[in-house]
This record gives C-alpha cells, structure tokens and sequence, in this order.
C-alpha cells in the first residue's frame, strides 16, 4: 500500500485485519516510525485499534523502502494524494511510484490505482512501466477507485455499497475479486476507462445534491417557507432519496472539491463545457458567504465583535480542515474586523498552525463566553445536548446562528437565545 493518507491507511489496515499480508509504504521516516508505535497520523474512529492489532498479530508493517515492498507483494496499491493543479490533478506522485516500481518487480504484480485519478491514469501507468524496459506479460495495471468518507472510512472499507475493479485482463480482476470477496459486498467488473470515471461521477452527483438544496435554502429564506420541509417532501420520493440533501454551510473535505473540478478538466479535455457544474461550484462557493451576510447584518458589522465558532473541522469526527467552512469564516470575520474564538474536539490544532492569530478555547462553554454571536459549523455529537442556559447567560448578546440545522428552533429559543438558521426567514 504506497500512501498513508486517508485512502492508504484505512485500506492497508482492513485488508491487514482481513488477514492478508500488508506492507504499508510512506516516504515520511516520521510518520513510518510512528505508524510503527502504534500512532496513526489521521483522526479516524477505530483506525488506532485495528492499526495496533494488525502489527501485533504481524499482519501490518509499515516502511520507507518502496522497491523492497514491491518485490515481496503480489498486489500493489497507488494510494498517493492527487492534489488539484492549475491543470486538473496533478499526478506527480502517482508517477514518481510508477517510475520507481520497475526496480522492484521481480516477478508478476498486479498495480492498482486506488488514488482518484482522471481517465487515461491506467494507460499513464501502462506506459511509464514499459518505457523503463518492464514487460507488458508482467504486470496489469487495475483501477479500484474509493468511496471512504472521512469519519466513517473503517466501515465504509468493512461494508462498500460496491467495489468498483476496472481491468483489461480477466485474470488481474479476479484476484482483485479474491482480494474483496471476504467483504461479500456487490462488485462491479468494468473498463478503466469506466473505472476512472465512477468516482469522479459519484462525488460529483453528490455535491449537486447538497448545492441544489442550498440553492433552494436561498429562496426559502425569500419565500418565508422551511427548507427542512422542503428536503423533506422531496427526499420520501424513492427516485430522489433523502440522503445529501441537508441545507448548511456547503461542502468541503479533500473529495468533493477536488473531484468535482477533476470531473470539469476531464470533460473539458474531451471537448464538453460541464455548465452544471461549474454552477454546483459556484452555489457552494458563494453559501457560507451569504450566511455571514446574514450575521453581519443582524450585528450591524463585524467590527469590534467577538463571534465563537463551535466546530473547526470540515465535518464531524475527522480532524480534517481542507476546504473547510471555518476558514472562510475565519476570514470573512477578521478582515471586517472582528475576533474569532473557536473549539473544536480534534481539529482544534490542526487550525492553530495555519491561524495562530485567533483565540482557542478548551470548550463548547467557553467559546461562548462574551460572545456577541455564536455560530455551529461543524455537528459534533458533542454540540447536541448542550446546555443553552448556561450558553446564554455566558454570552454578551445572547444570538445563536446553525449553519448546520442541527437544533430545533422551538429548543434553543426556550433558553433565552435567538436562533437563525439556513434556509430559514430571520
């Protein structure tokens, strides 16, 4: 497994705690040697627990050496980052252990593309091996794209709604198929080509699911109606479903931004204008913005007020902050020259190290202390039961704003607060 990120340790760990034989490779020393004491670099219920078993028990190694790995697996993942570039993903890492497998192949392998990557990567890969003098008779290059989210990623390895395997030889999907069948989970056989496009095309239909319901959020506001309501009514239809379609803040992570404007290059690449969503992007760009407008003009600005941010993660139980809402927050709130306290149960230093300029608190109770404002930006369990009471006799101006739609009005309301929310009339 080369990569230990999100996608190369959750898998690197189930499969080891499937049983297999797994060597997990990082060109971090660091990070190697802590893996090997047990410490996961991510956040990441359950991962610490499996990571432990699966050295103990001696399924789960973890080095540096990527040629000595290469040569004592059958089965070789690609699990790098592929990072947006100005010109679509960029591959460079996929084609730096691309370039540098060669050295370690001693016998048939089977390389997987695990990372999301546009079309074409599998020929990519095909034709770097060869062009290092290795034989097309002794490897097959697969693509087995993921469908981990980020807090929930060891169950979602344990139980897929499907495996996605696309190869051009049966033999290299077959043992792809033994690999996954302890999972005993539906399985899809496919061209890379397909392969490469389902990930891309999947994650891009999500994020149009949360931006339409967004985009809805707006004229709800206008309308005076609920879009809770609205969600609803069109979730119980069974050719819709009701899952994505909770209005907030927008979308964020590692996945939906980079694979929807990973989607936009490869169709622009094959000739087509993806208008759509290209829309979907601008939806979700311009949503927590509006929020704060609304903020902002029931402050009367942001100038001299102090605002607590409970949350700092993109989404609950990951410590995740790419892309995430609180950043731009953070941002909207300093430049109009106000001050940000913020909690959150695991990100927290995560965000210190790029915004070491704000305030931290220690609790969801003390960021609210002489608050003029207090905003939900990530839905923490922890945030469910909190004691808005106490909240409210702690805050300066006692106004709460849900960017989440995570509290029943009538609730929060009972205690003395104000409450606004998405997609909601003030």
């Amino acid at each position: 497994m080369v990569g230990t990120g999100y996608v190369g340790l959750v898998t690197g760990v189930v499969l080891a705690d499937l049983g297999n034989q797994v060597i997990c490779v990082d060109n971090d020393a660091e990070k190697v040697e802590k893996l090997k004491q047990g410490i996961p670099p991510i956040y990441e219920p359950g991962i610490e627990e499996m990571l432990v078993r699966g050295s103990t028990e001696g399924h789960l190694s973890f080095t540096t050496d990527l040629i000595a790995a290469t040569k004592e697996s059958d089965i070789i993942f690609i699990a790098v980052g592929t990072p947006p570039g100005p010109d679509g993903p960029d591959l460079r890492y996929v084609k730096e252990v691309a370039n540098a497998l060669p050295a370690g192949i001693n016998g048939y392998k089977i390389i997987v593309n695990k990372s999301t990557v546009p079309v074409g990567t599998g020929q990519m890969v095909t034709d770097l091996l060869v062009s290092k003098g290795i034989d097309e008779s002794m490897f097959d290059v697969a693509s087995n794209p993921e469908f981990l989210r980020e807090g929930t990623a060891i169950h979602d390895t344990l139980y897929p709604d499907r495996i996605v395997i696309g190869a051009r030889k049966r033999e290299a999907a077959a043992k792809l198929v033994e690999l996954y069948a302890p999972l005993e989970r539906p399985m899809y056989i496919t061209d890379w080509q397909s392969a490469e496009l389902i990930k891309y095309a999947s994650n891009s239909f999500l994020a149009m699911k949360i931006s339409f319901i967004n985009a809805m959020s707006r004229i709800c506001e206008a309308a005076g109606a609920n879009v809770g309501d609205v969600a609803k009514g069109m979730g119980s239809d069974v050719r819709i479903g009701n899952q994505f379609l909770q209005a907030g803040l927008g979308w964020g992570g590692s996945c939906f931004p980079k694979d929807v404007a990973g989607l936009i290059t490869v169709a622009e690449s094959h000739g087509y204008d993806f208008q759509l969503l290209k829309w979907v992007v601008n939806i979700n760009e311009t949503q927590t913005p509006h929020f704060l407008e609304r903020i902002e003009k029931r402050l009367g600005g942001f100038e001299g007020k102090r605002v607590g941010l409970l949350g700092l993660a993109f989404k609950a139980n990951t410590d995740d902050i790419r892309d995430a809402r609180s950043l731009v927050i953070i941002d909207y709130i300093t430049e109009r020259g106000g001050t940000v306290c913020g909690y959150d149960p695991v990100a927290k230093e995560n965000v210190q190290k790029i915004r070491p300029d704000i305030e931290y608190a220690t609790s969801a109770y003390d960021v609210a202390v002489g608050a003029d404002a207090l905003i939900l930006v990530t839905e923490w369990n922890e945030f469910k039961q909190l004691d808005f009471k106490r909240i409210k006799e702690s805050m300066k101006q006692p106004i709460l704003f849900d960017g989440r739609r995570m509290y029943r009005p009538e609730f929060v309301e009972r205690s003395g607060l104000e409450y606004h929310t998405i997609g909601n009339r003030d």
